[in-house]
């Protein structure tokens, strides 16, 4: 098994995470461990969006996907943007966006049986 593990390129000499790291991963994790957060975030990787708009996308209420866009906001995995008197929401960056495309991708191999990849 040690010896698969290291043809991986898995170096032993590699840098363990910062405990501040680790608690920034589990936070966002934590937010998008929440079925309603994770669809929001997904819609939000493709490009700004306002609460009304996420809310039909969703089939919820406003006032339950304002929470929750709001505990993304906290969370630094979202940000706004004003235009008039709309608030505009996106995912943060690249890395916020290749995780949730990765999280999905993942999550697509394993309810429809598609072959691993590396």
């Amino acid at each position: 098994m040690y010896a698969r593990d290291n043809d991986s390129g898995a170096h032993q000499a590699q840098e363990q995470p910062t405990p501040a790291q680790v608690s920034s991963a589990v936070d966002a994790f934590r937010m998008l461990s929440d079925a309603t957060r994770l669809r929001l975030m997904w819609l939000l990787s493709s490009g700004e969006l306002d609460v009304t708009s996420l809310a039909r996308a969703v089939g919820m209420p406003r006032p339950s996907v304002s929470q929750h866009l709001a505990k993304l906001r906290l969370a630094g995995l979202v940000t706004t943007r004003r235009d008039g008197r709309r608030v505009l929401y996106r995912a943060r960056d690249s890395h916020v966006r290749a995780l949730i495309a990765e999280a999905l991708s993942h999550a697509d191999h394993e309810v429809s049986h598609l072959p691993r990849h590396d």
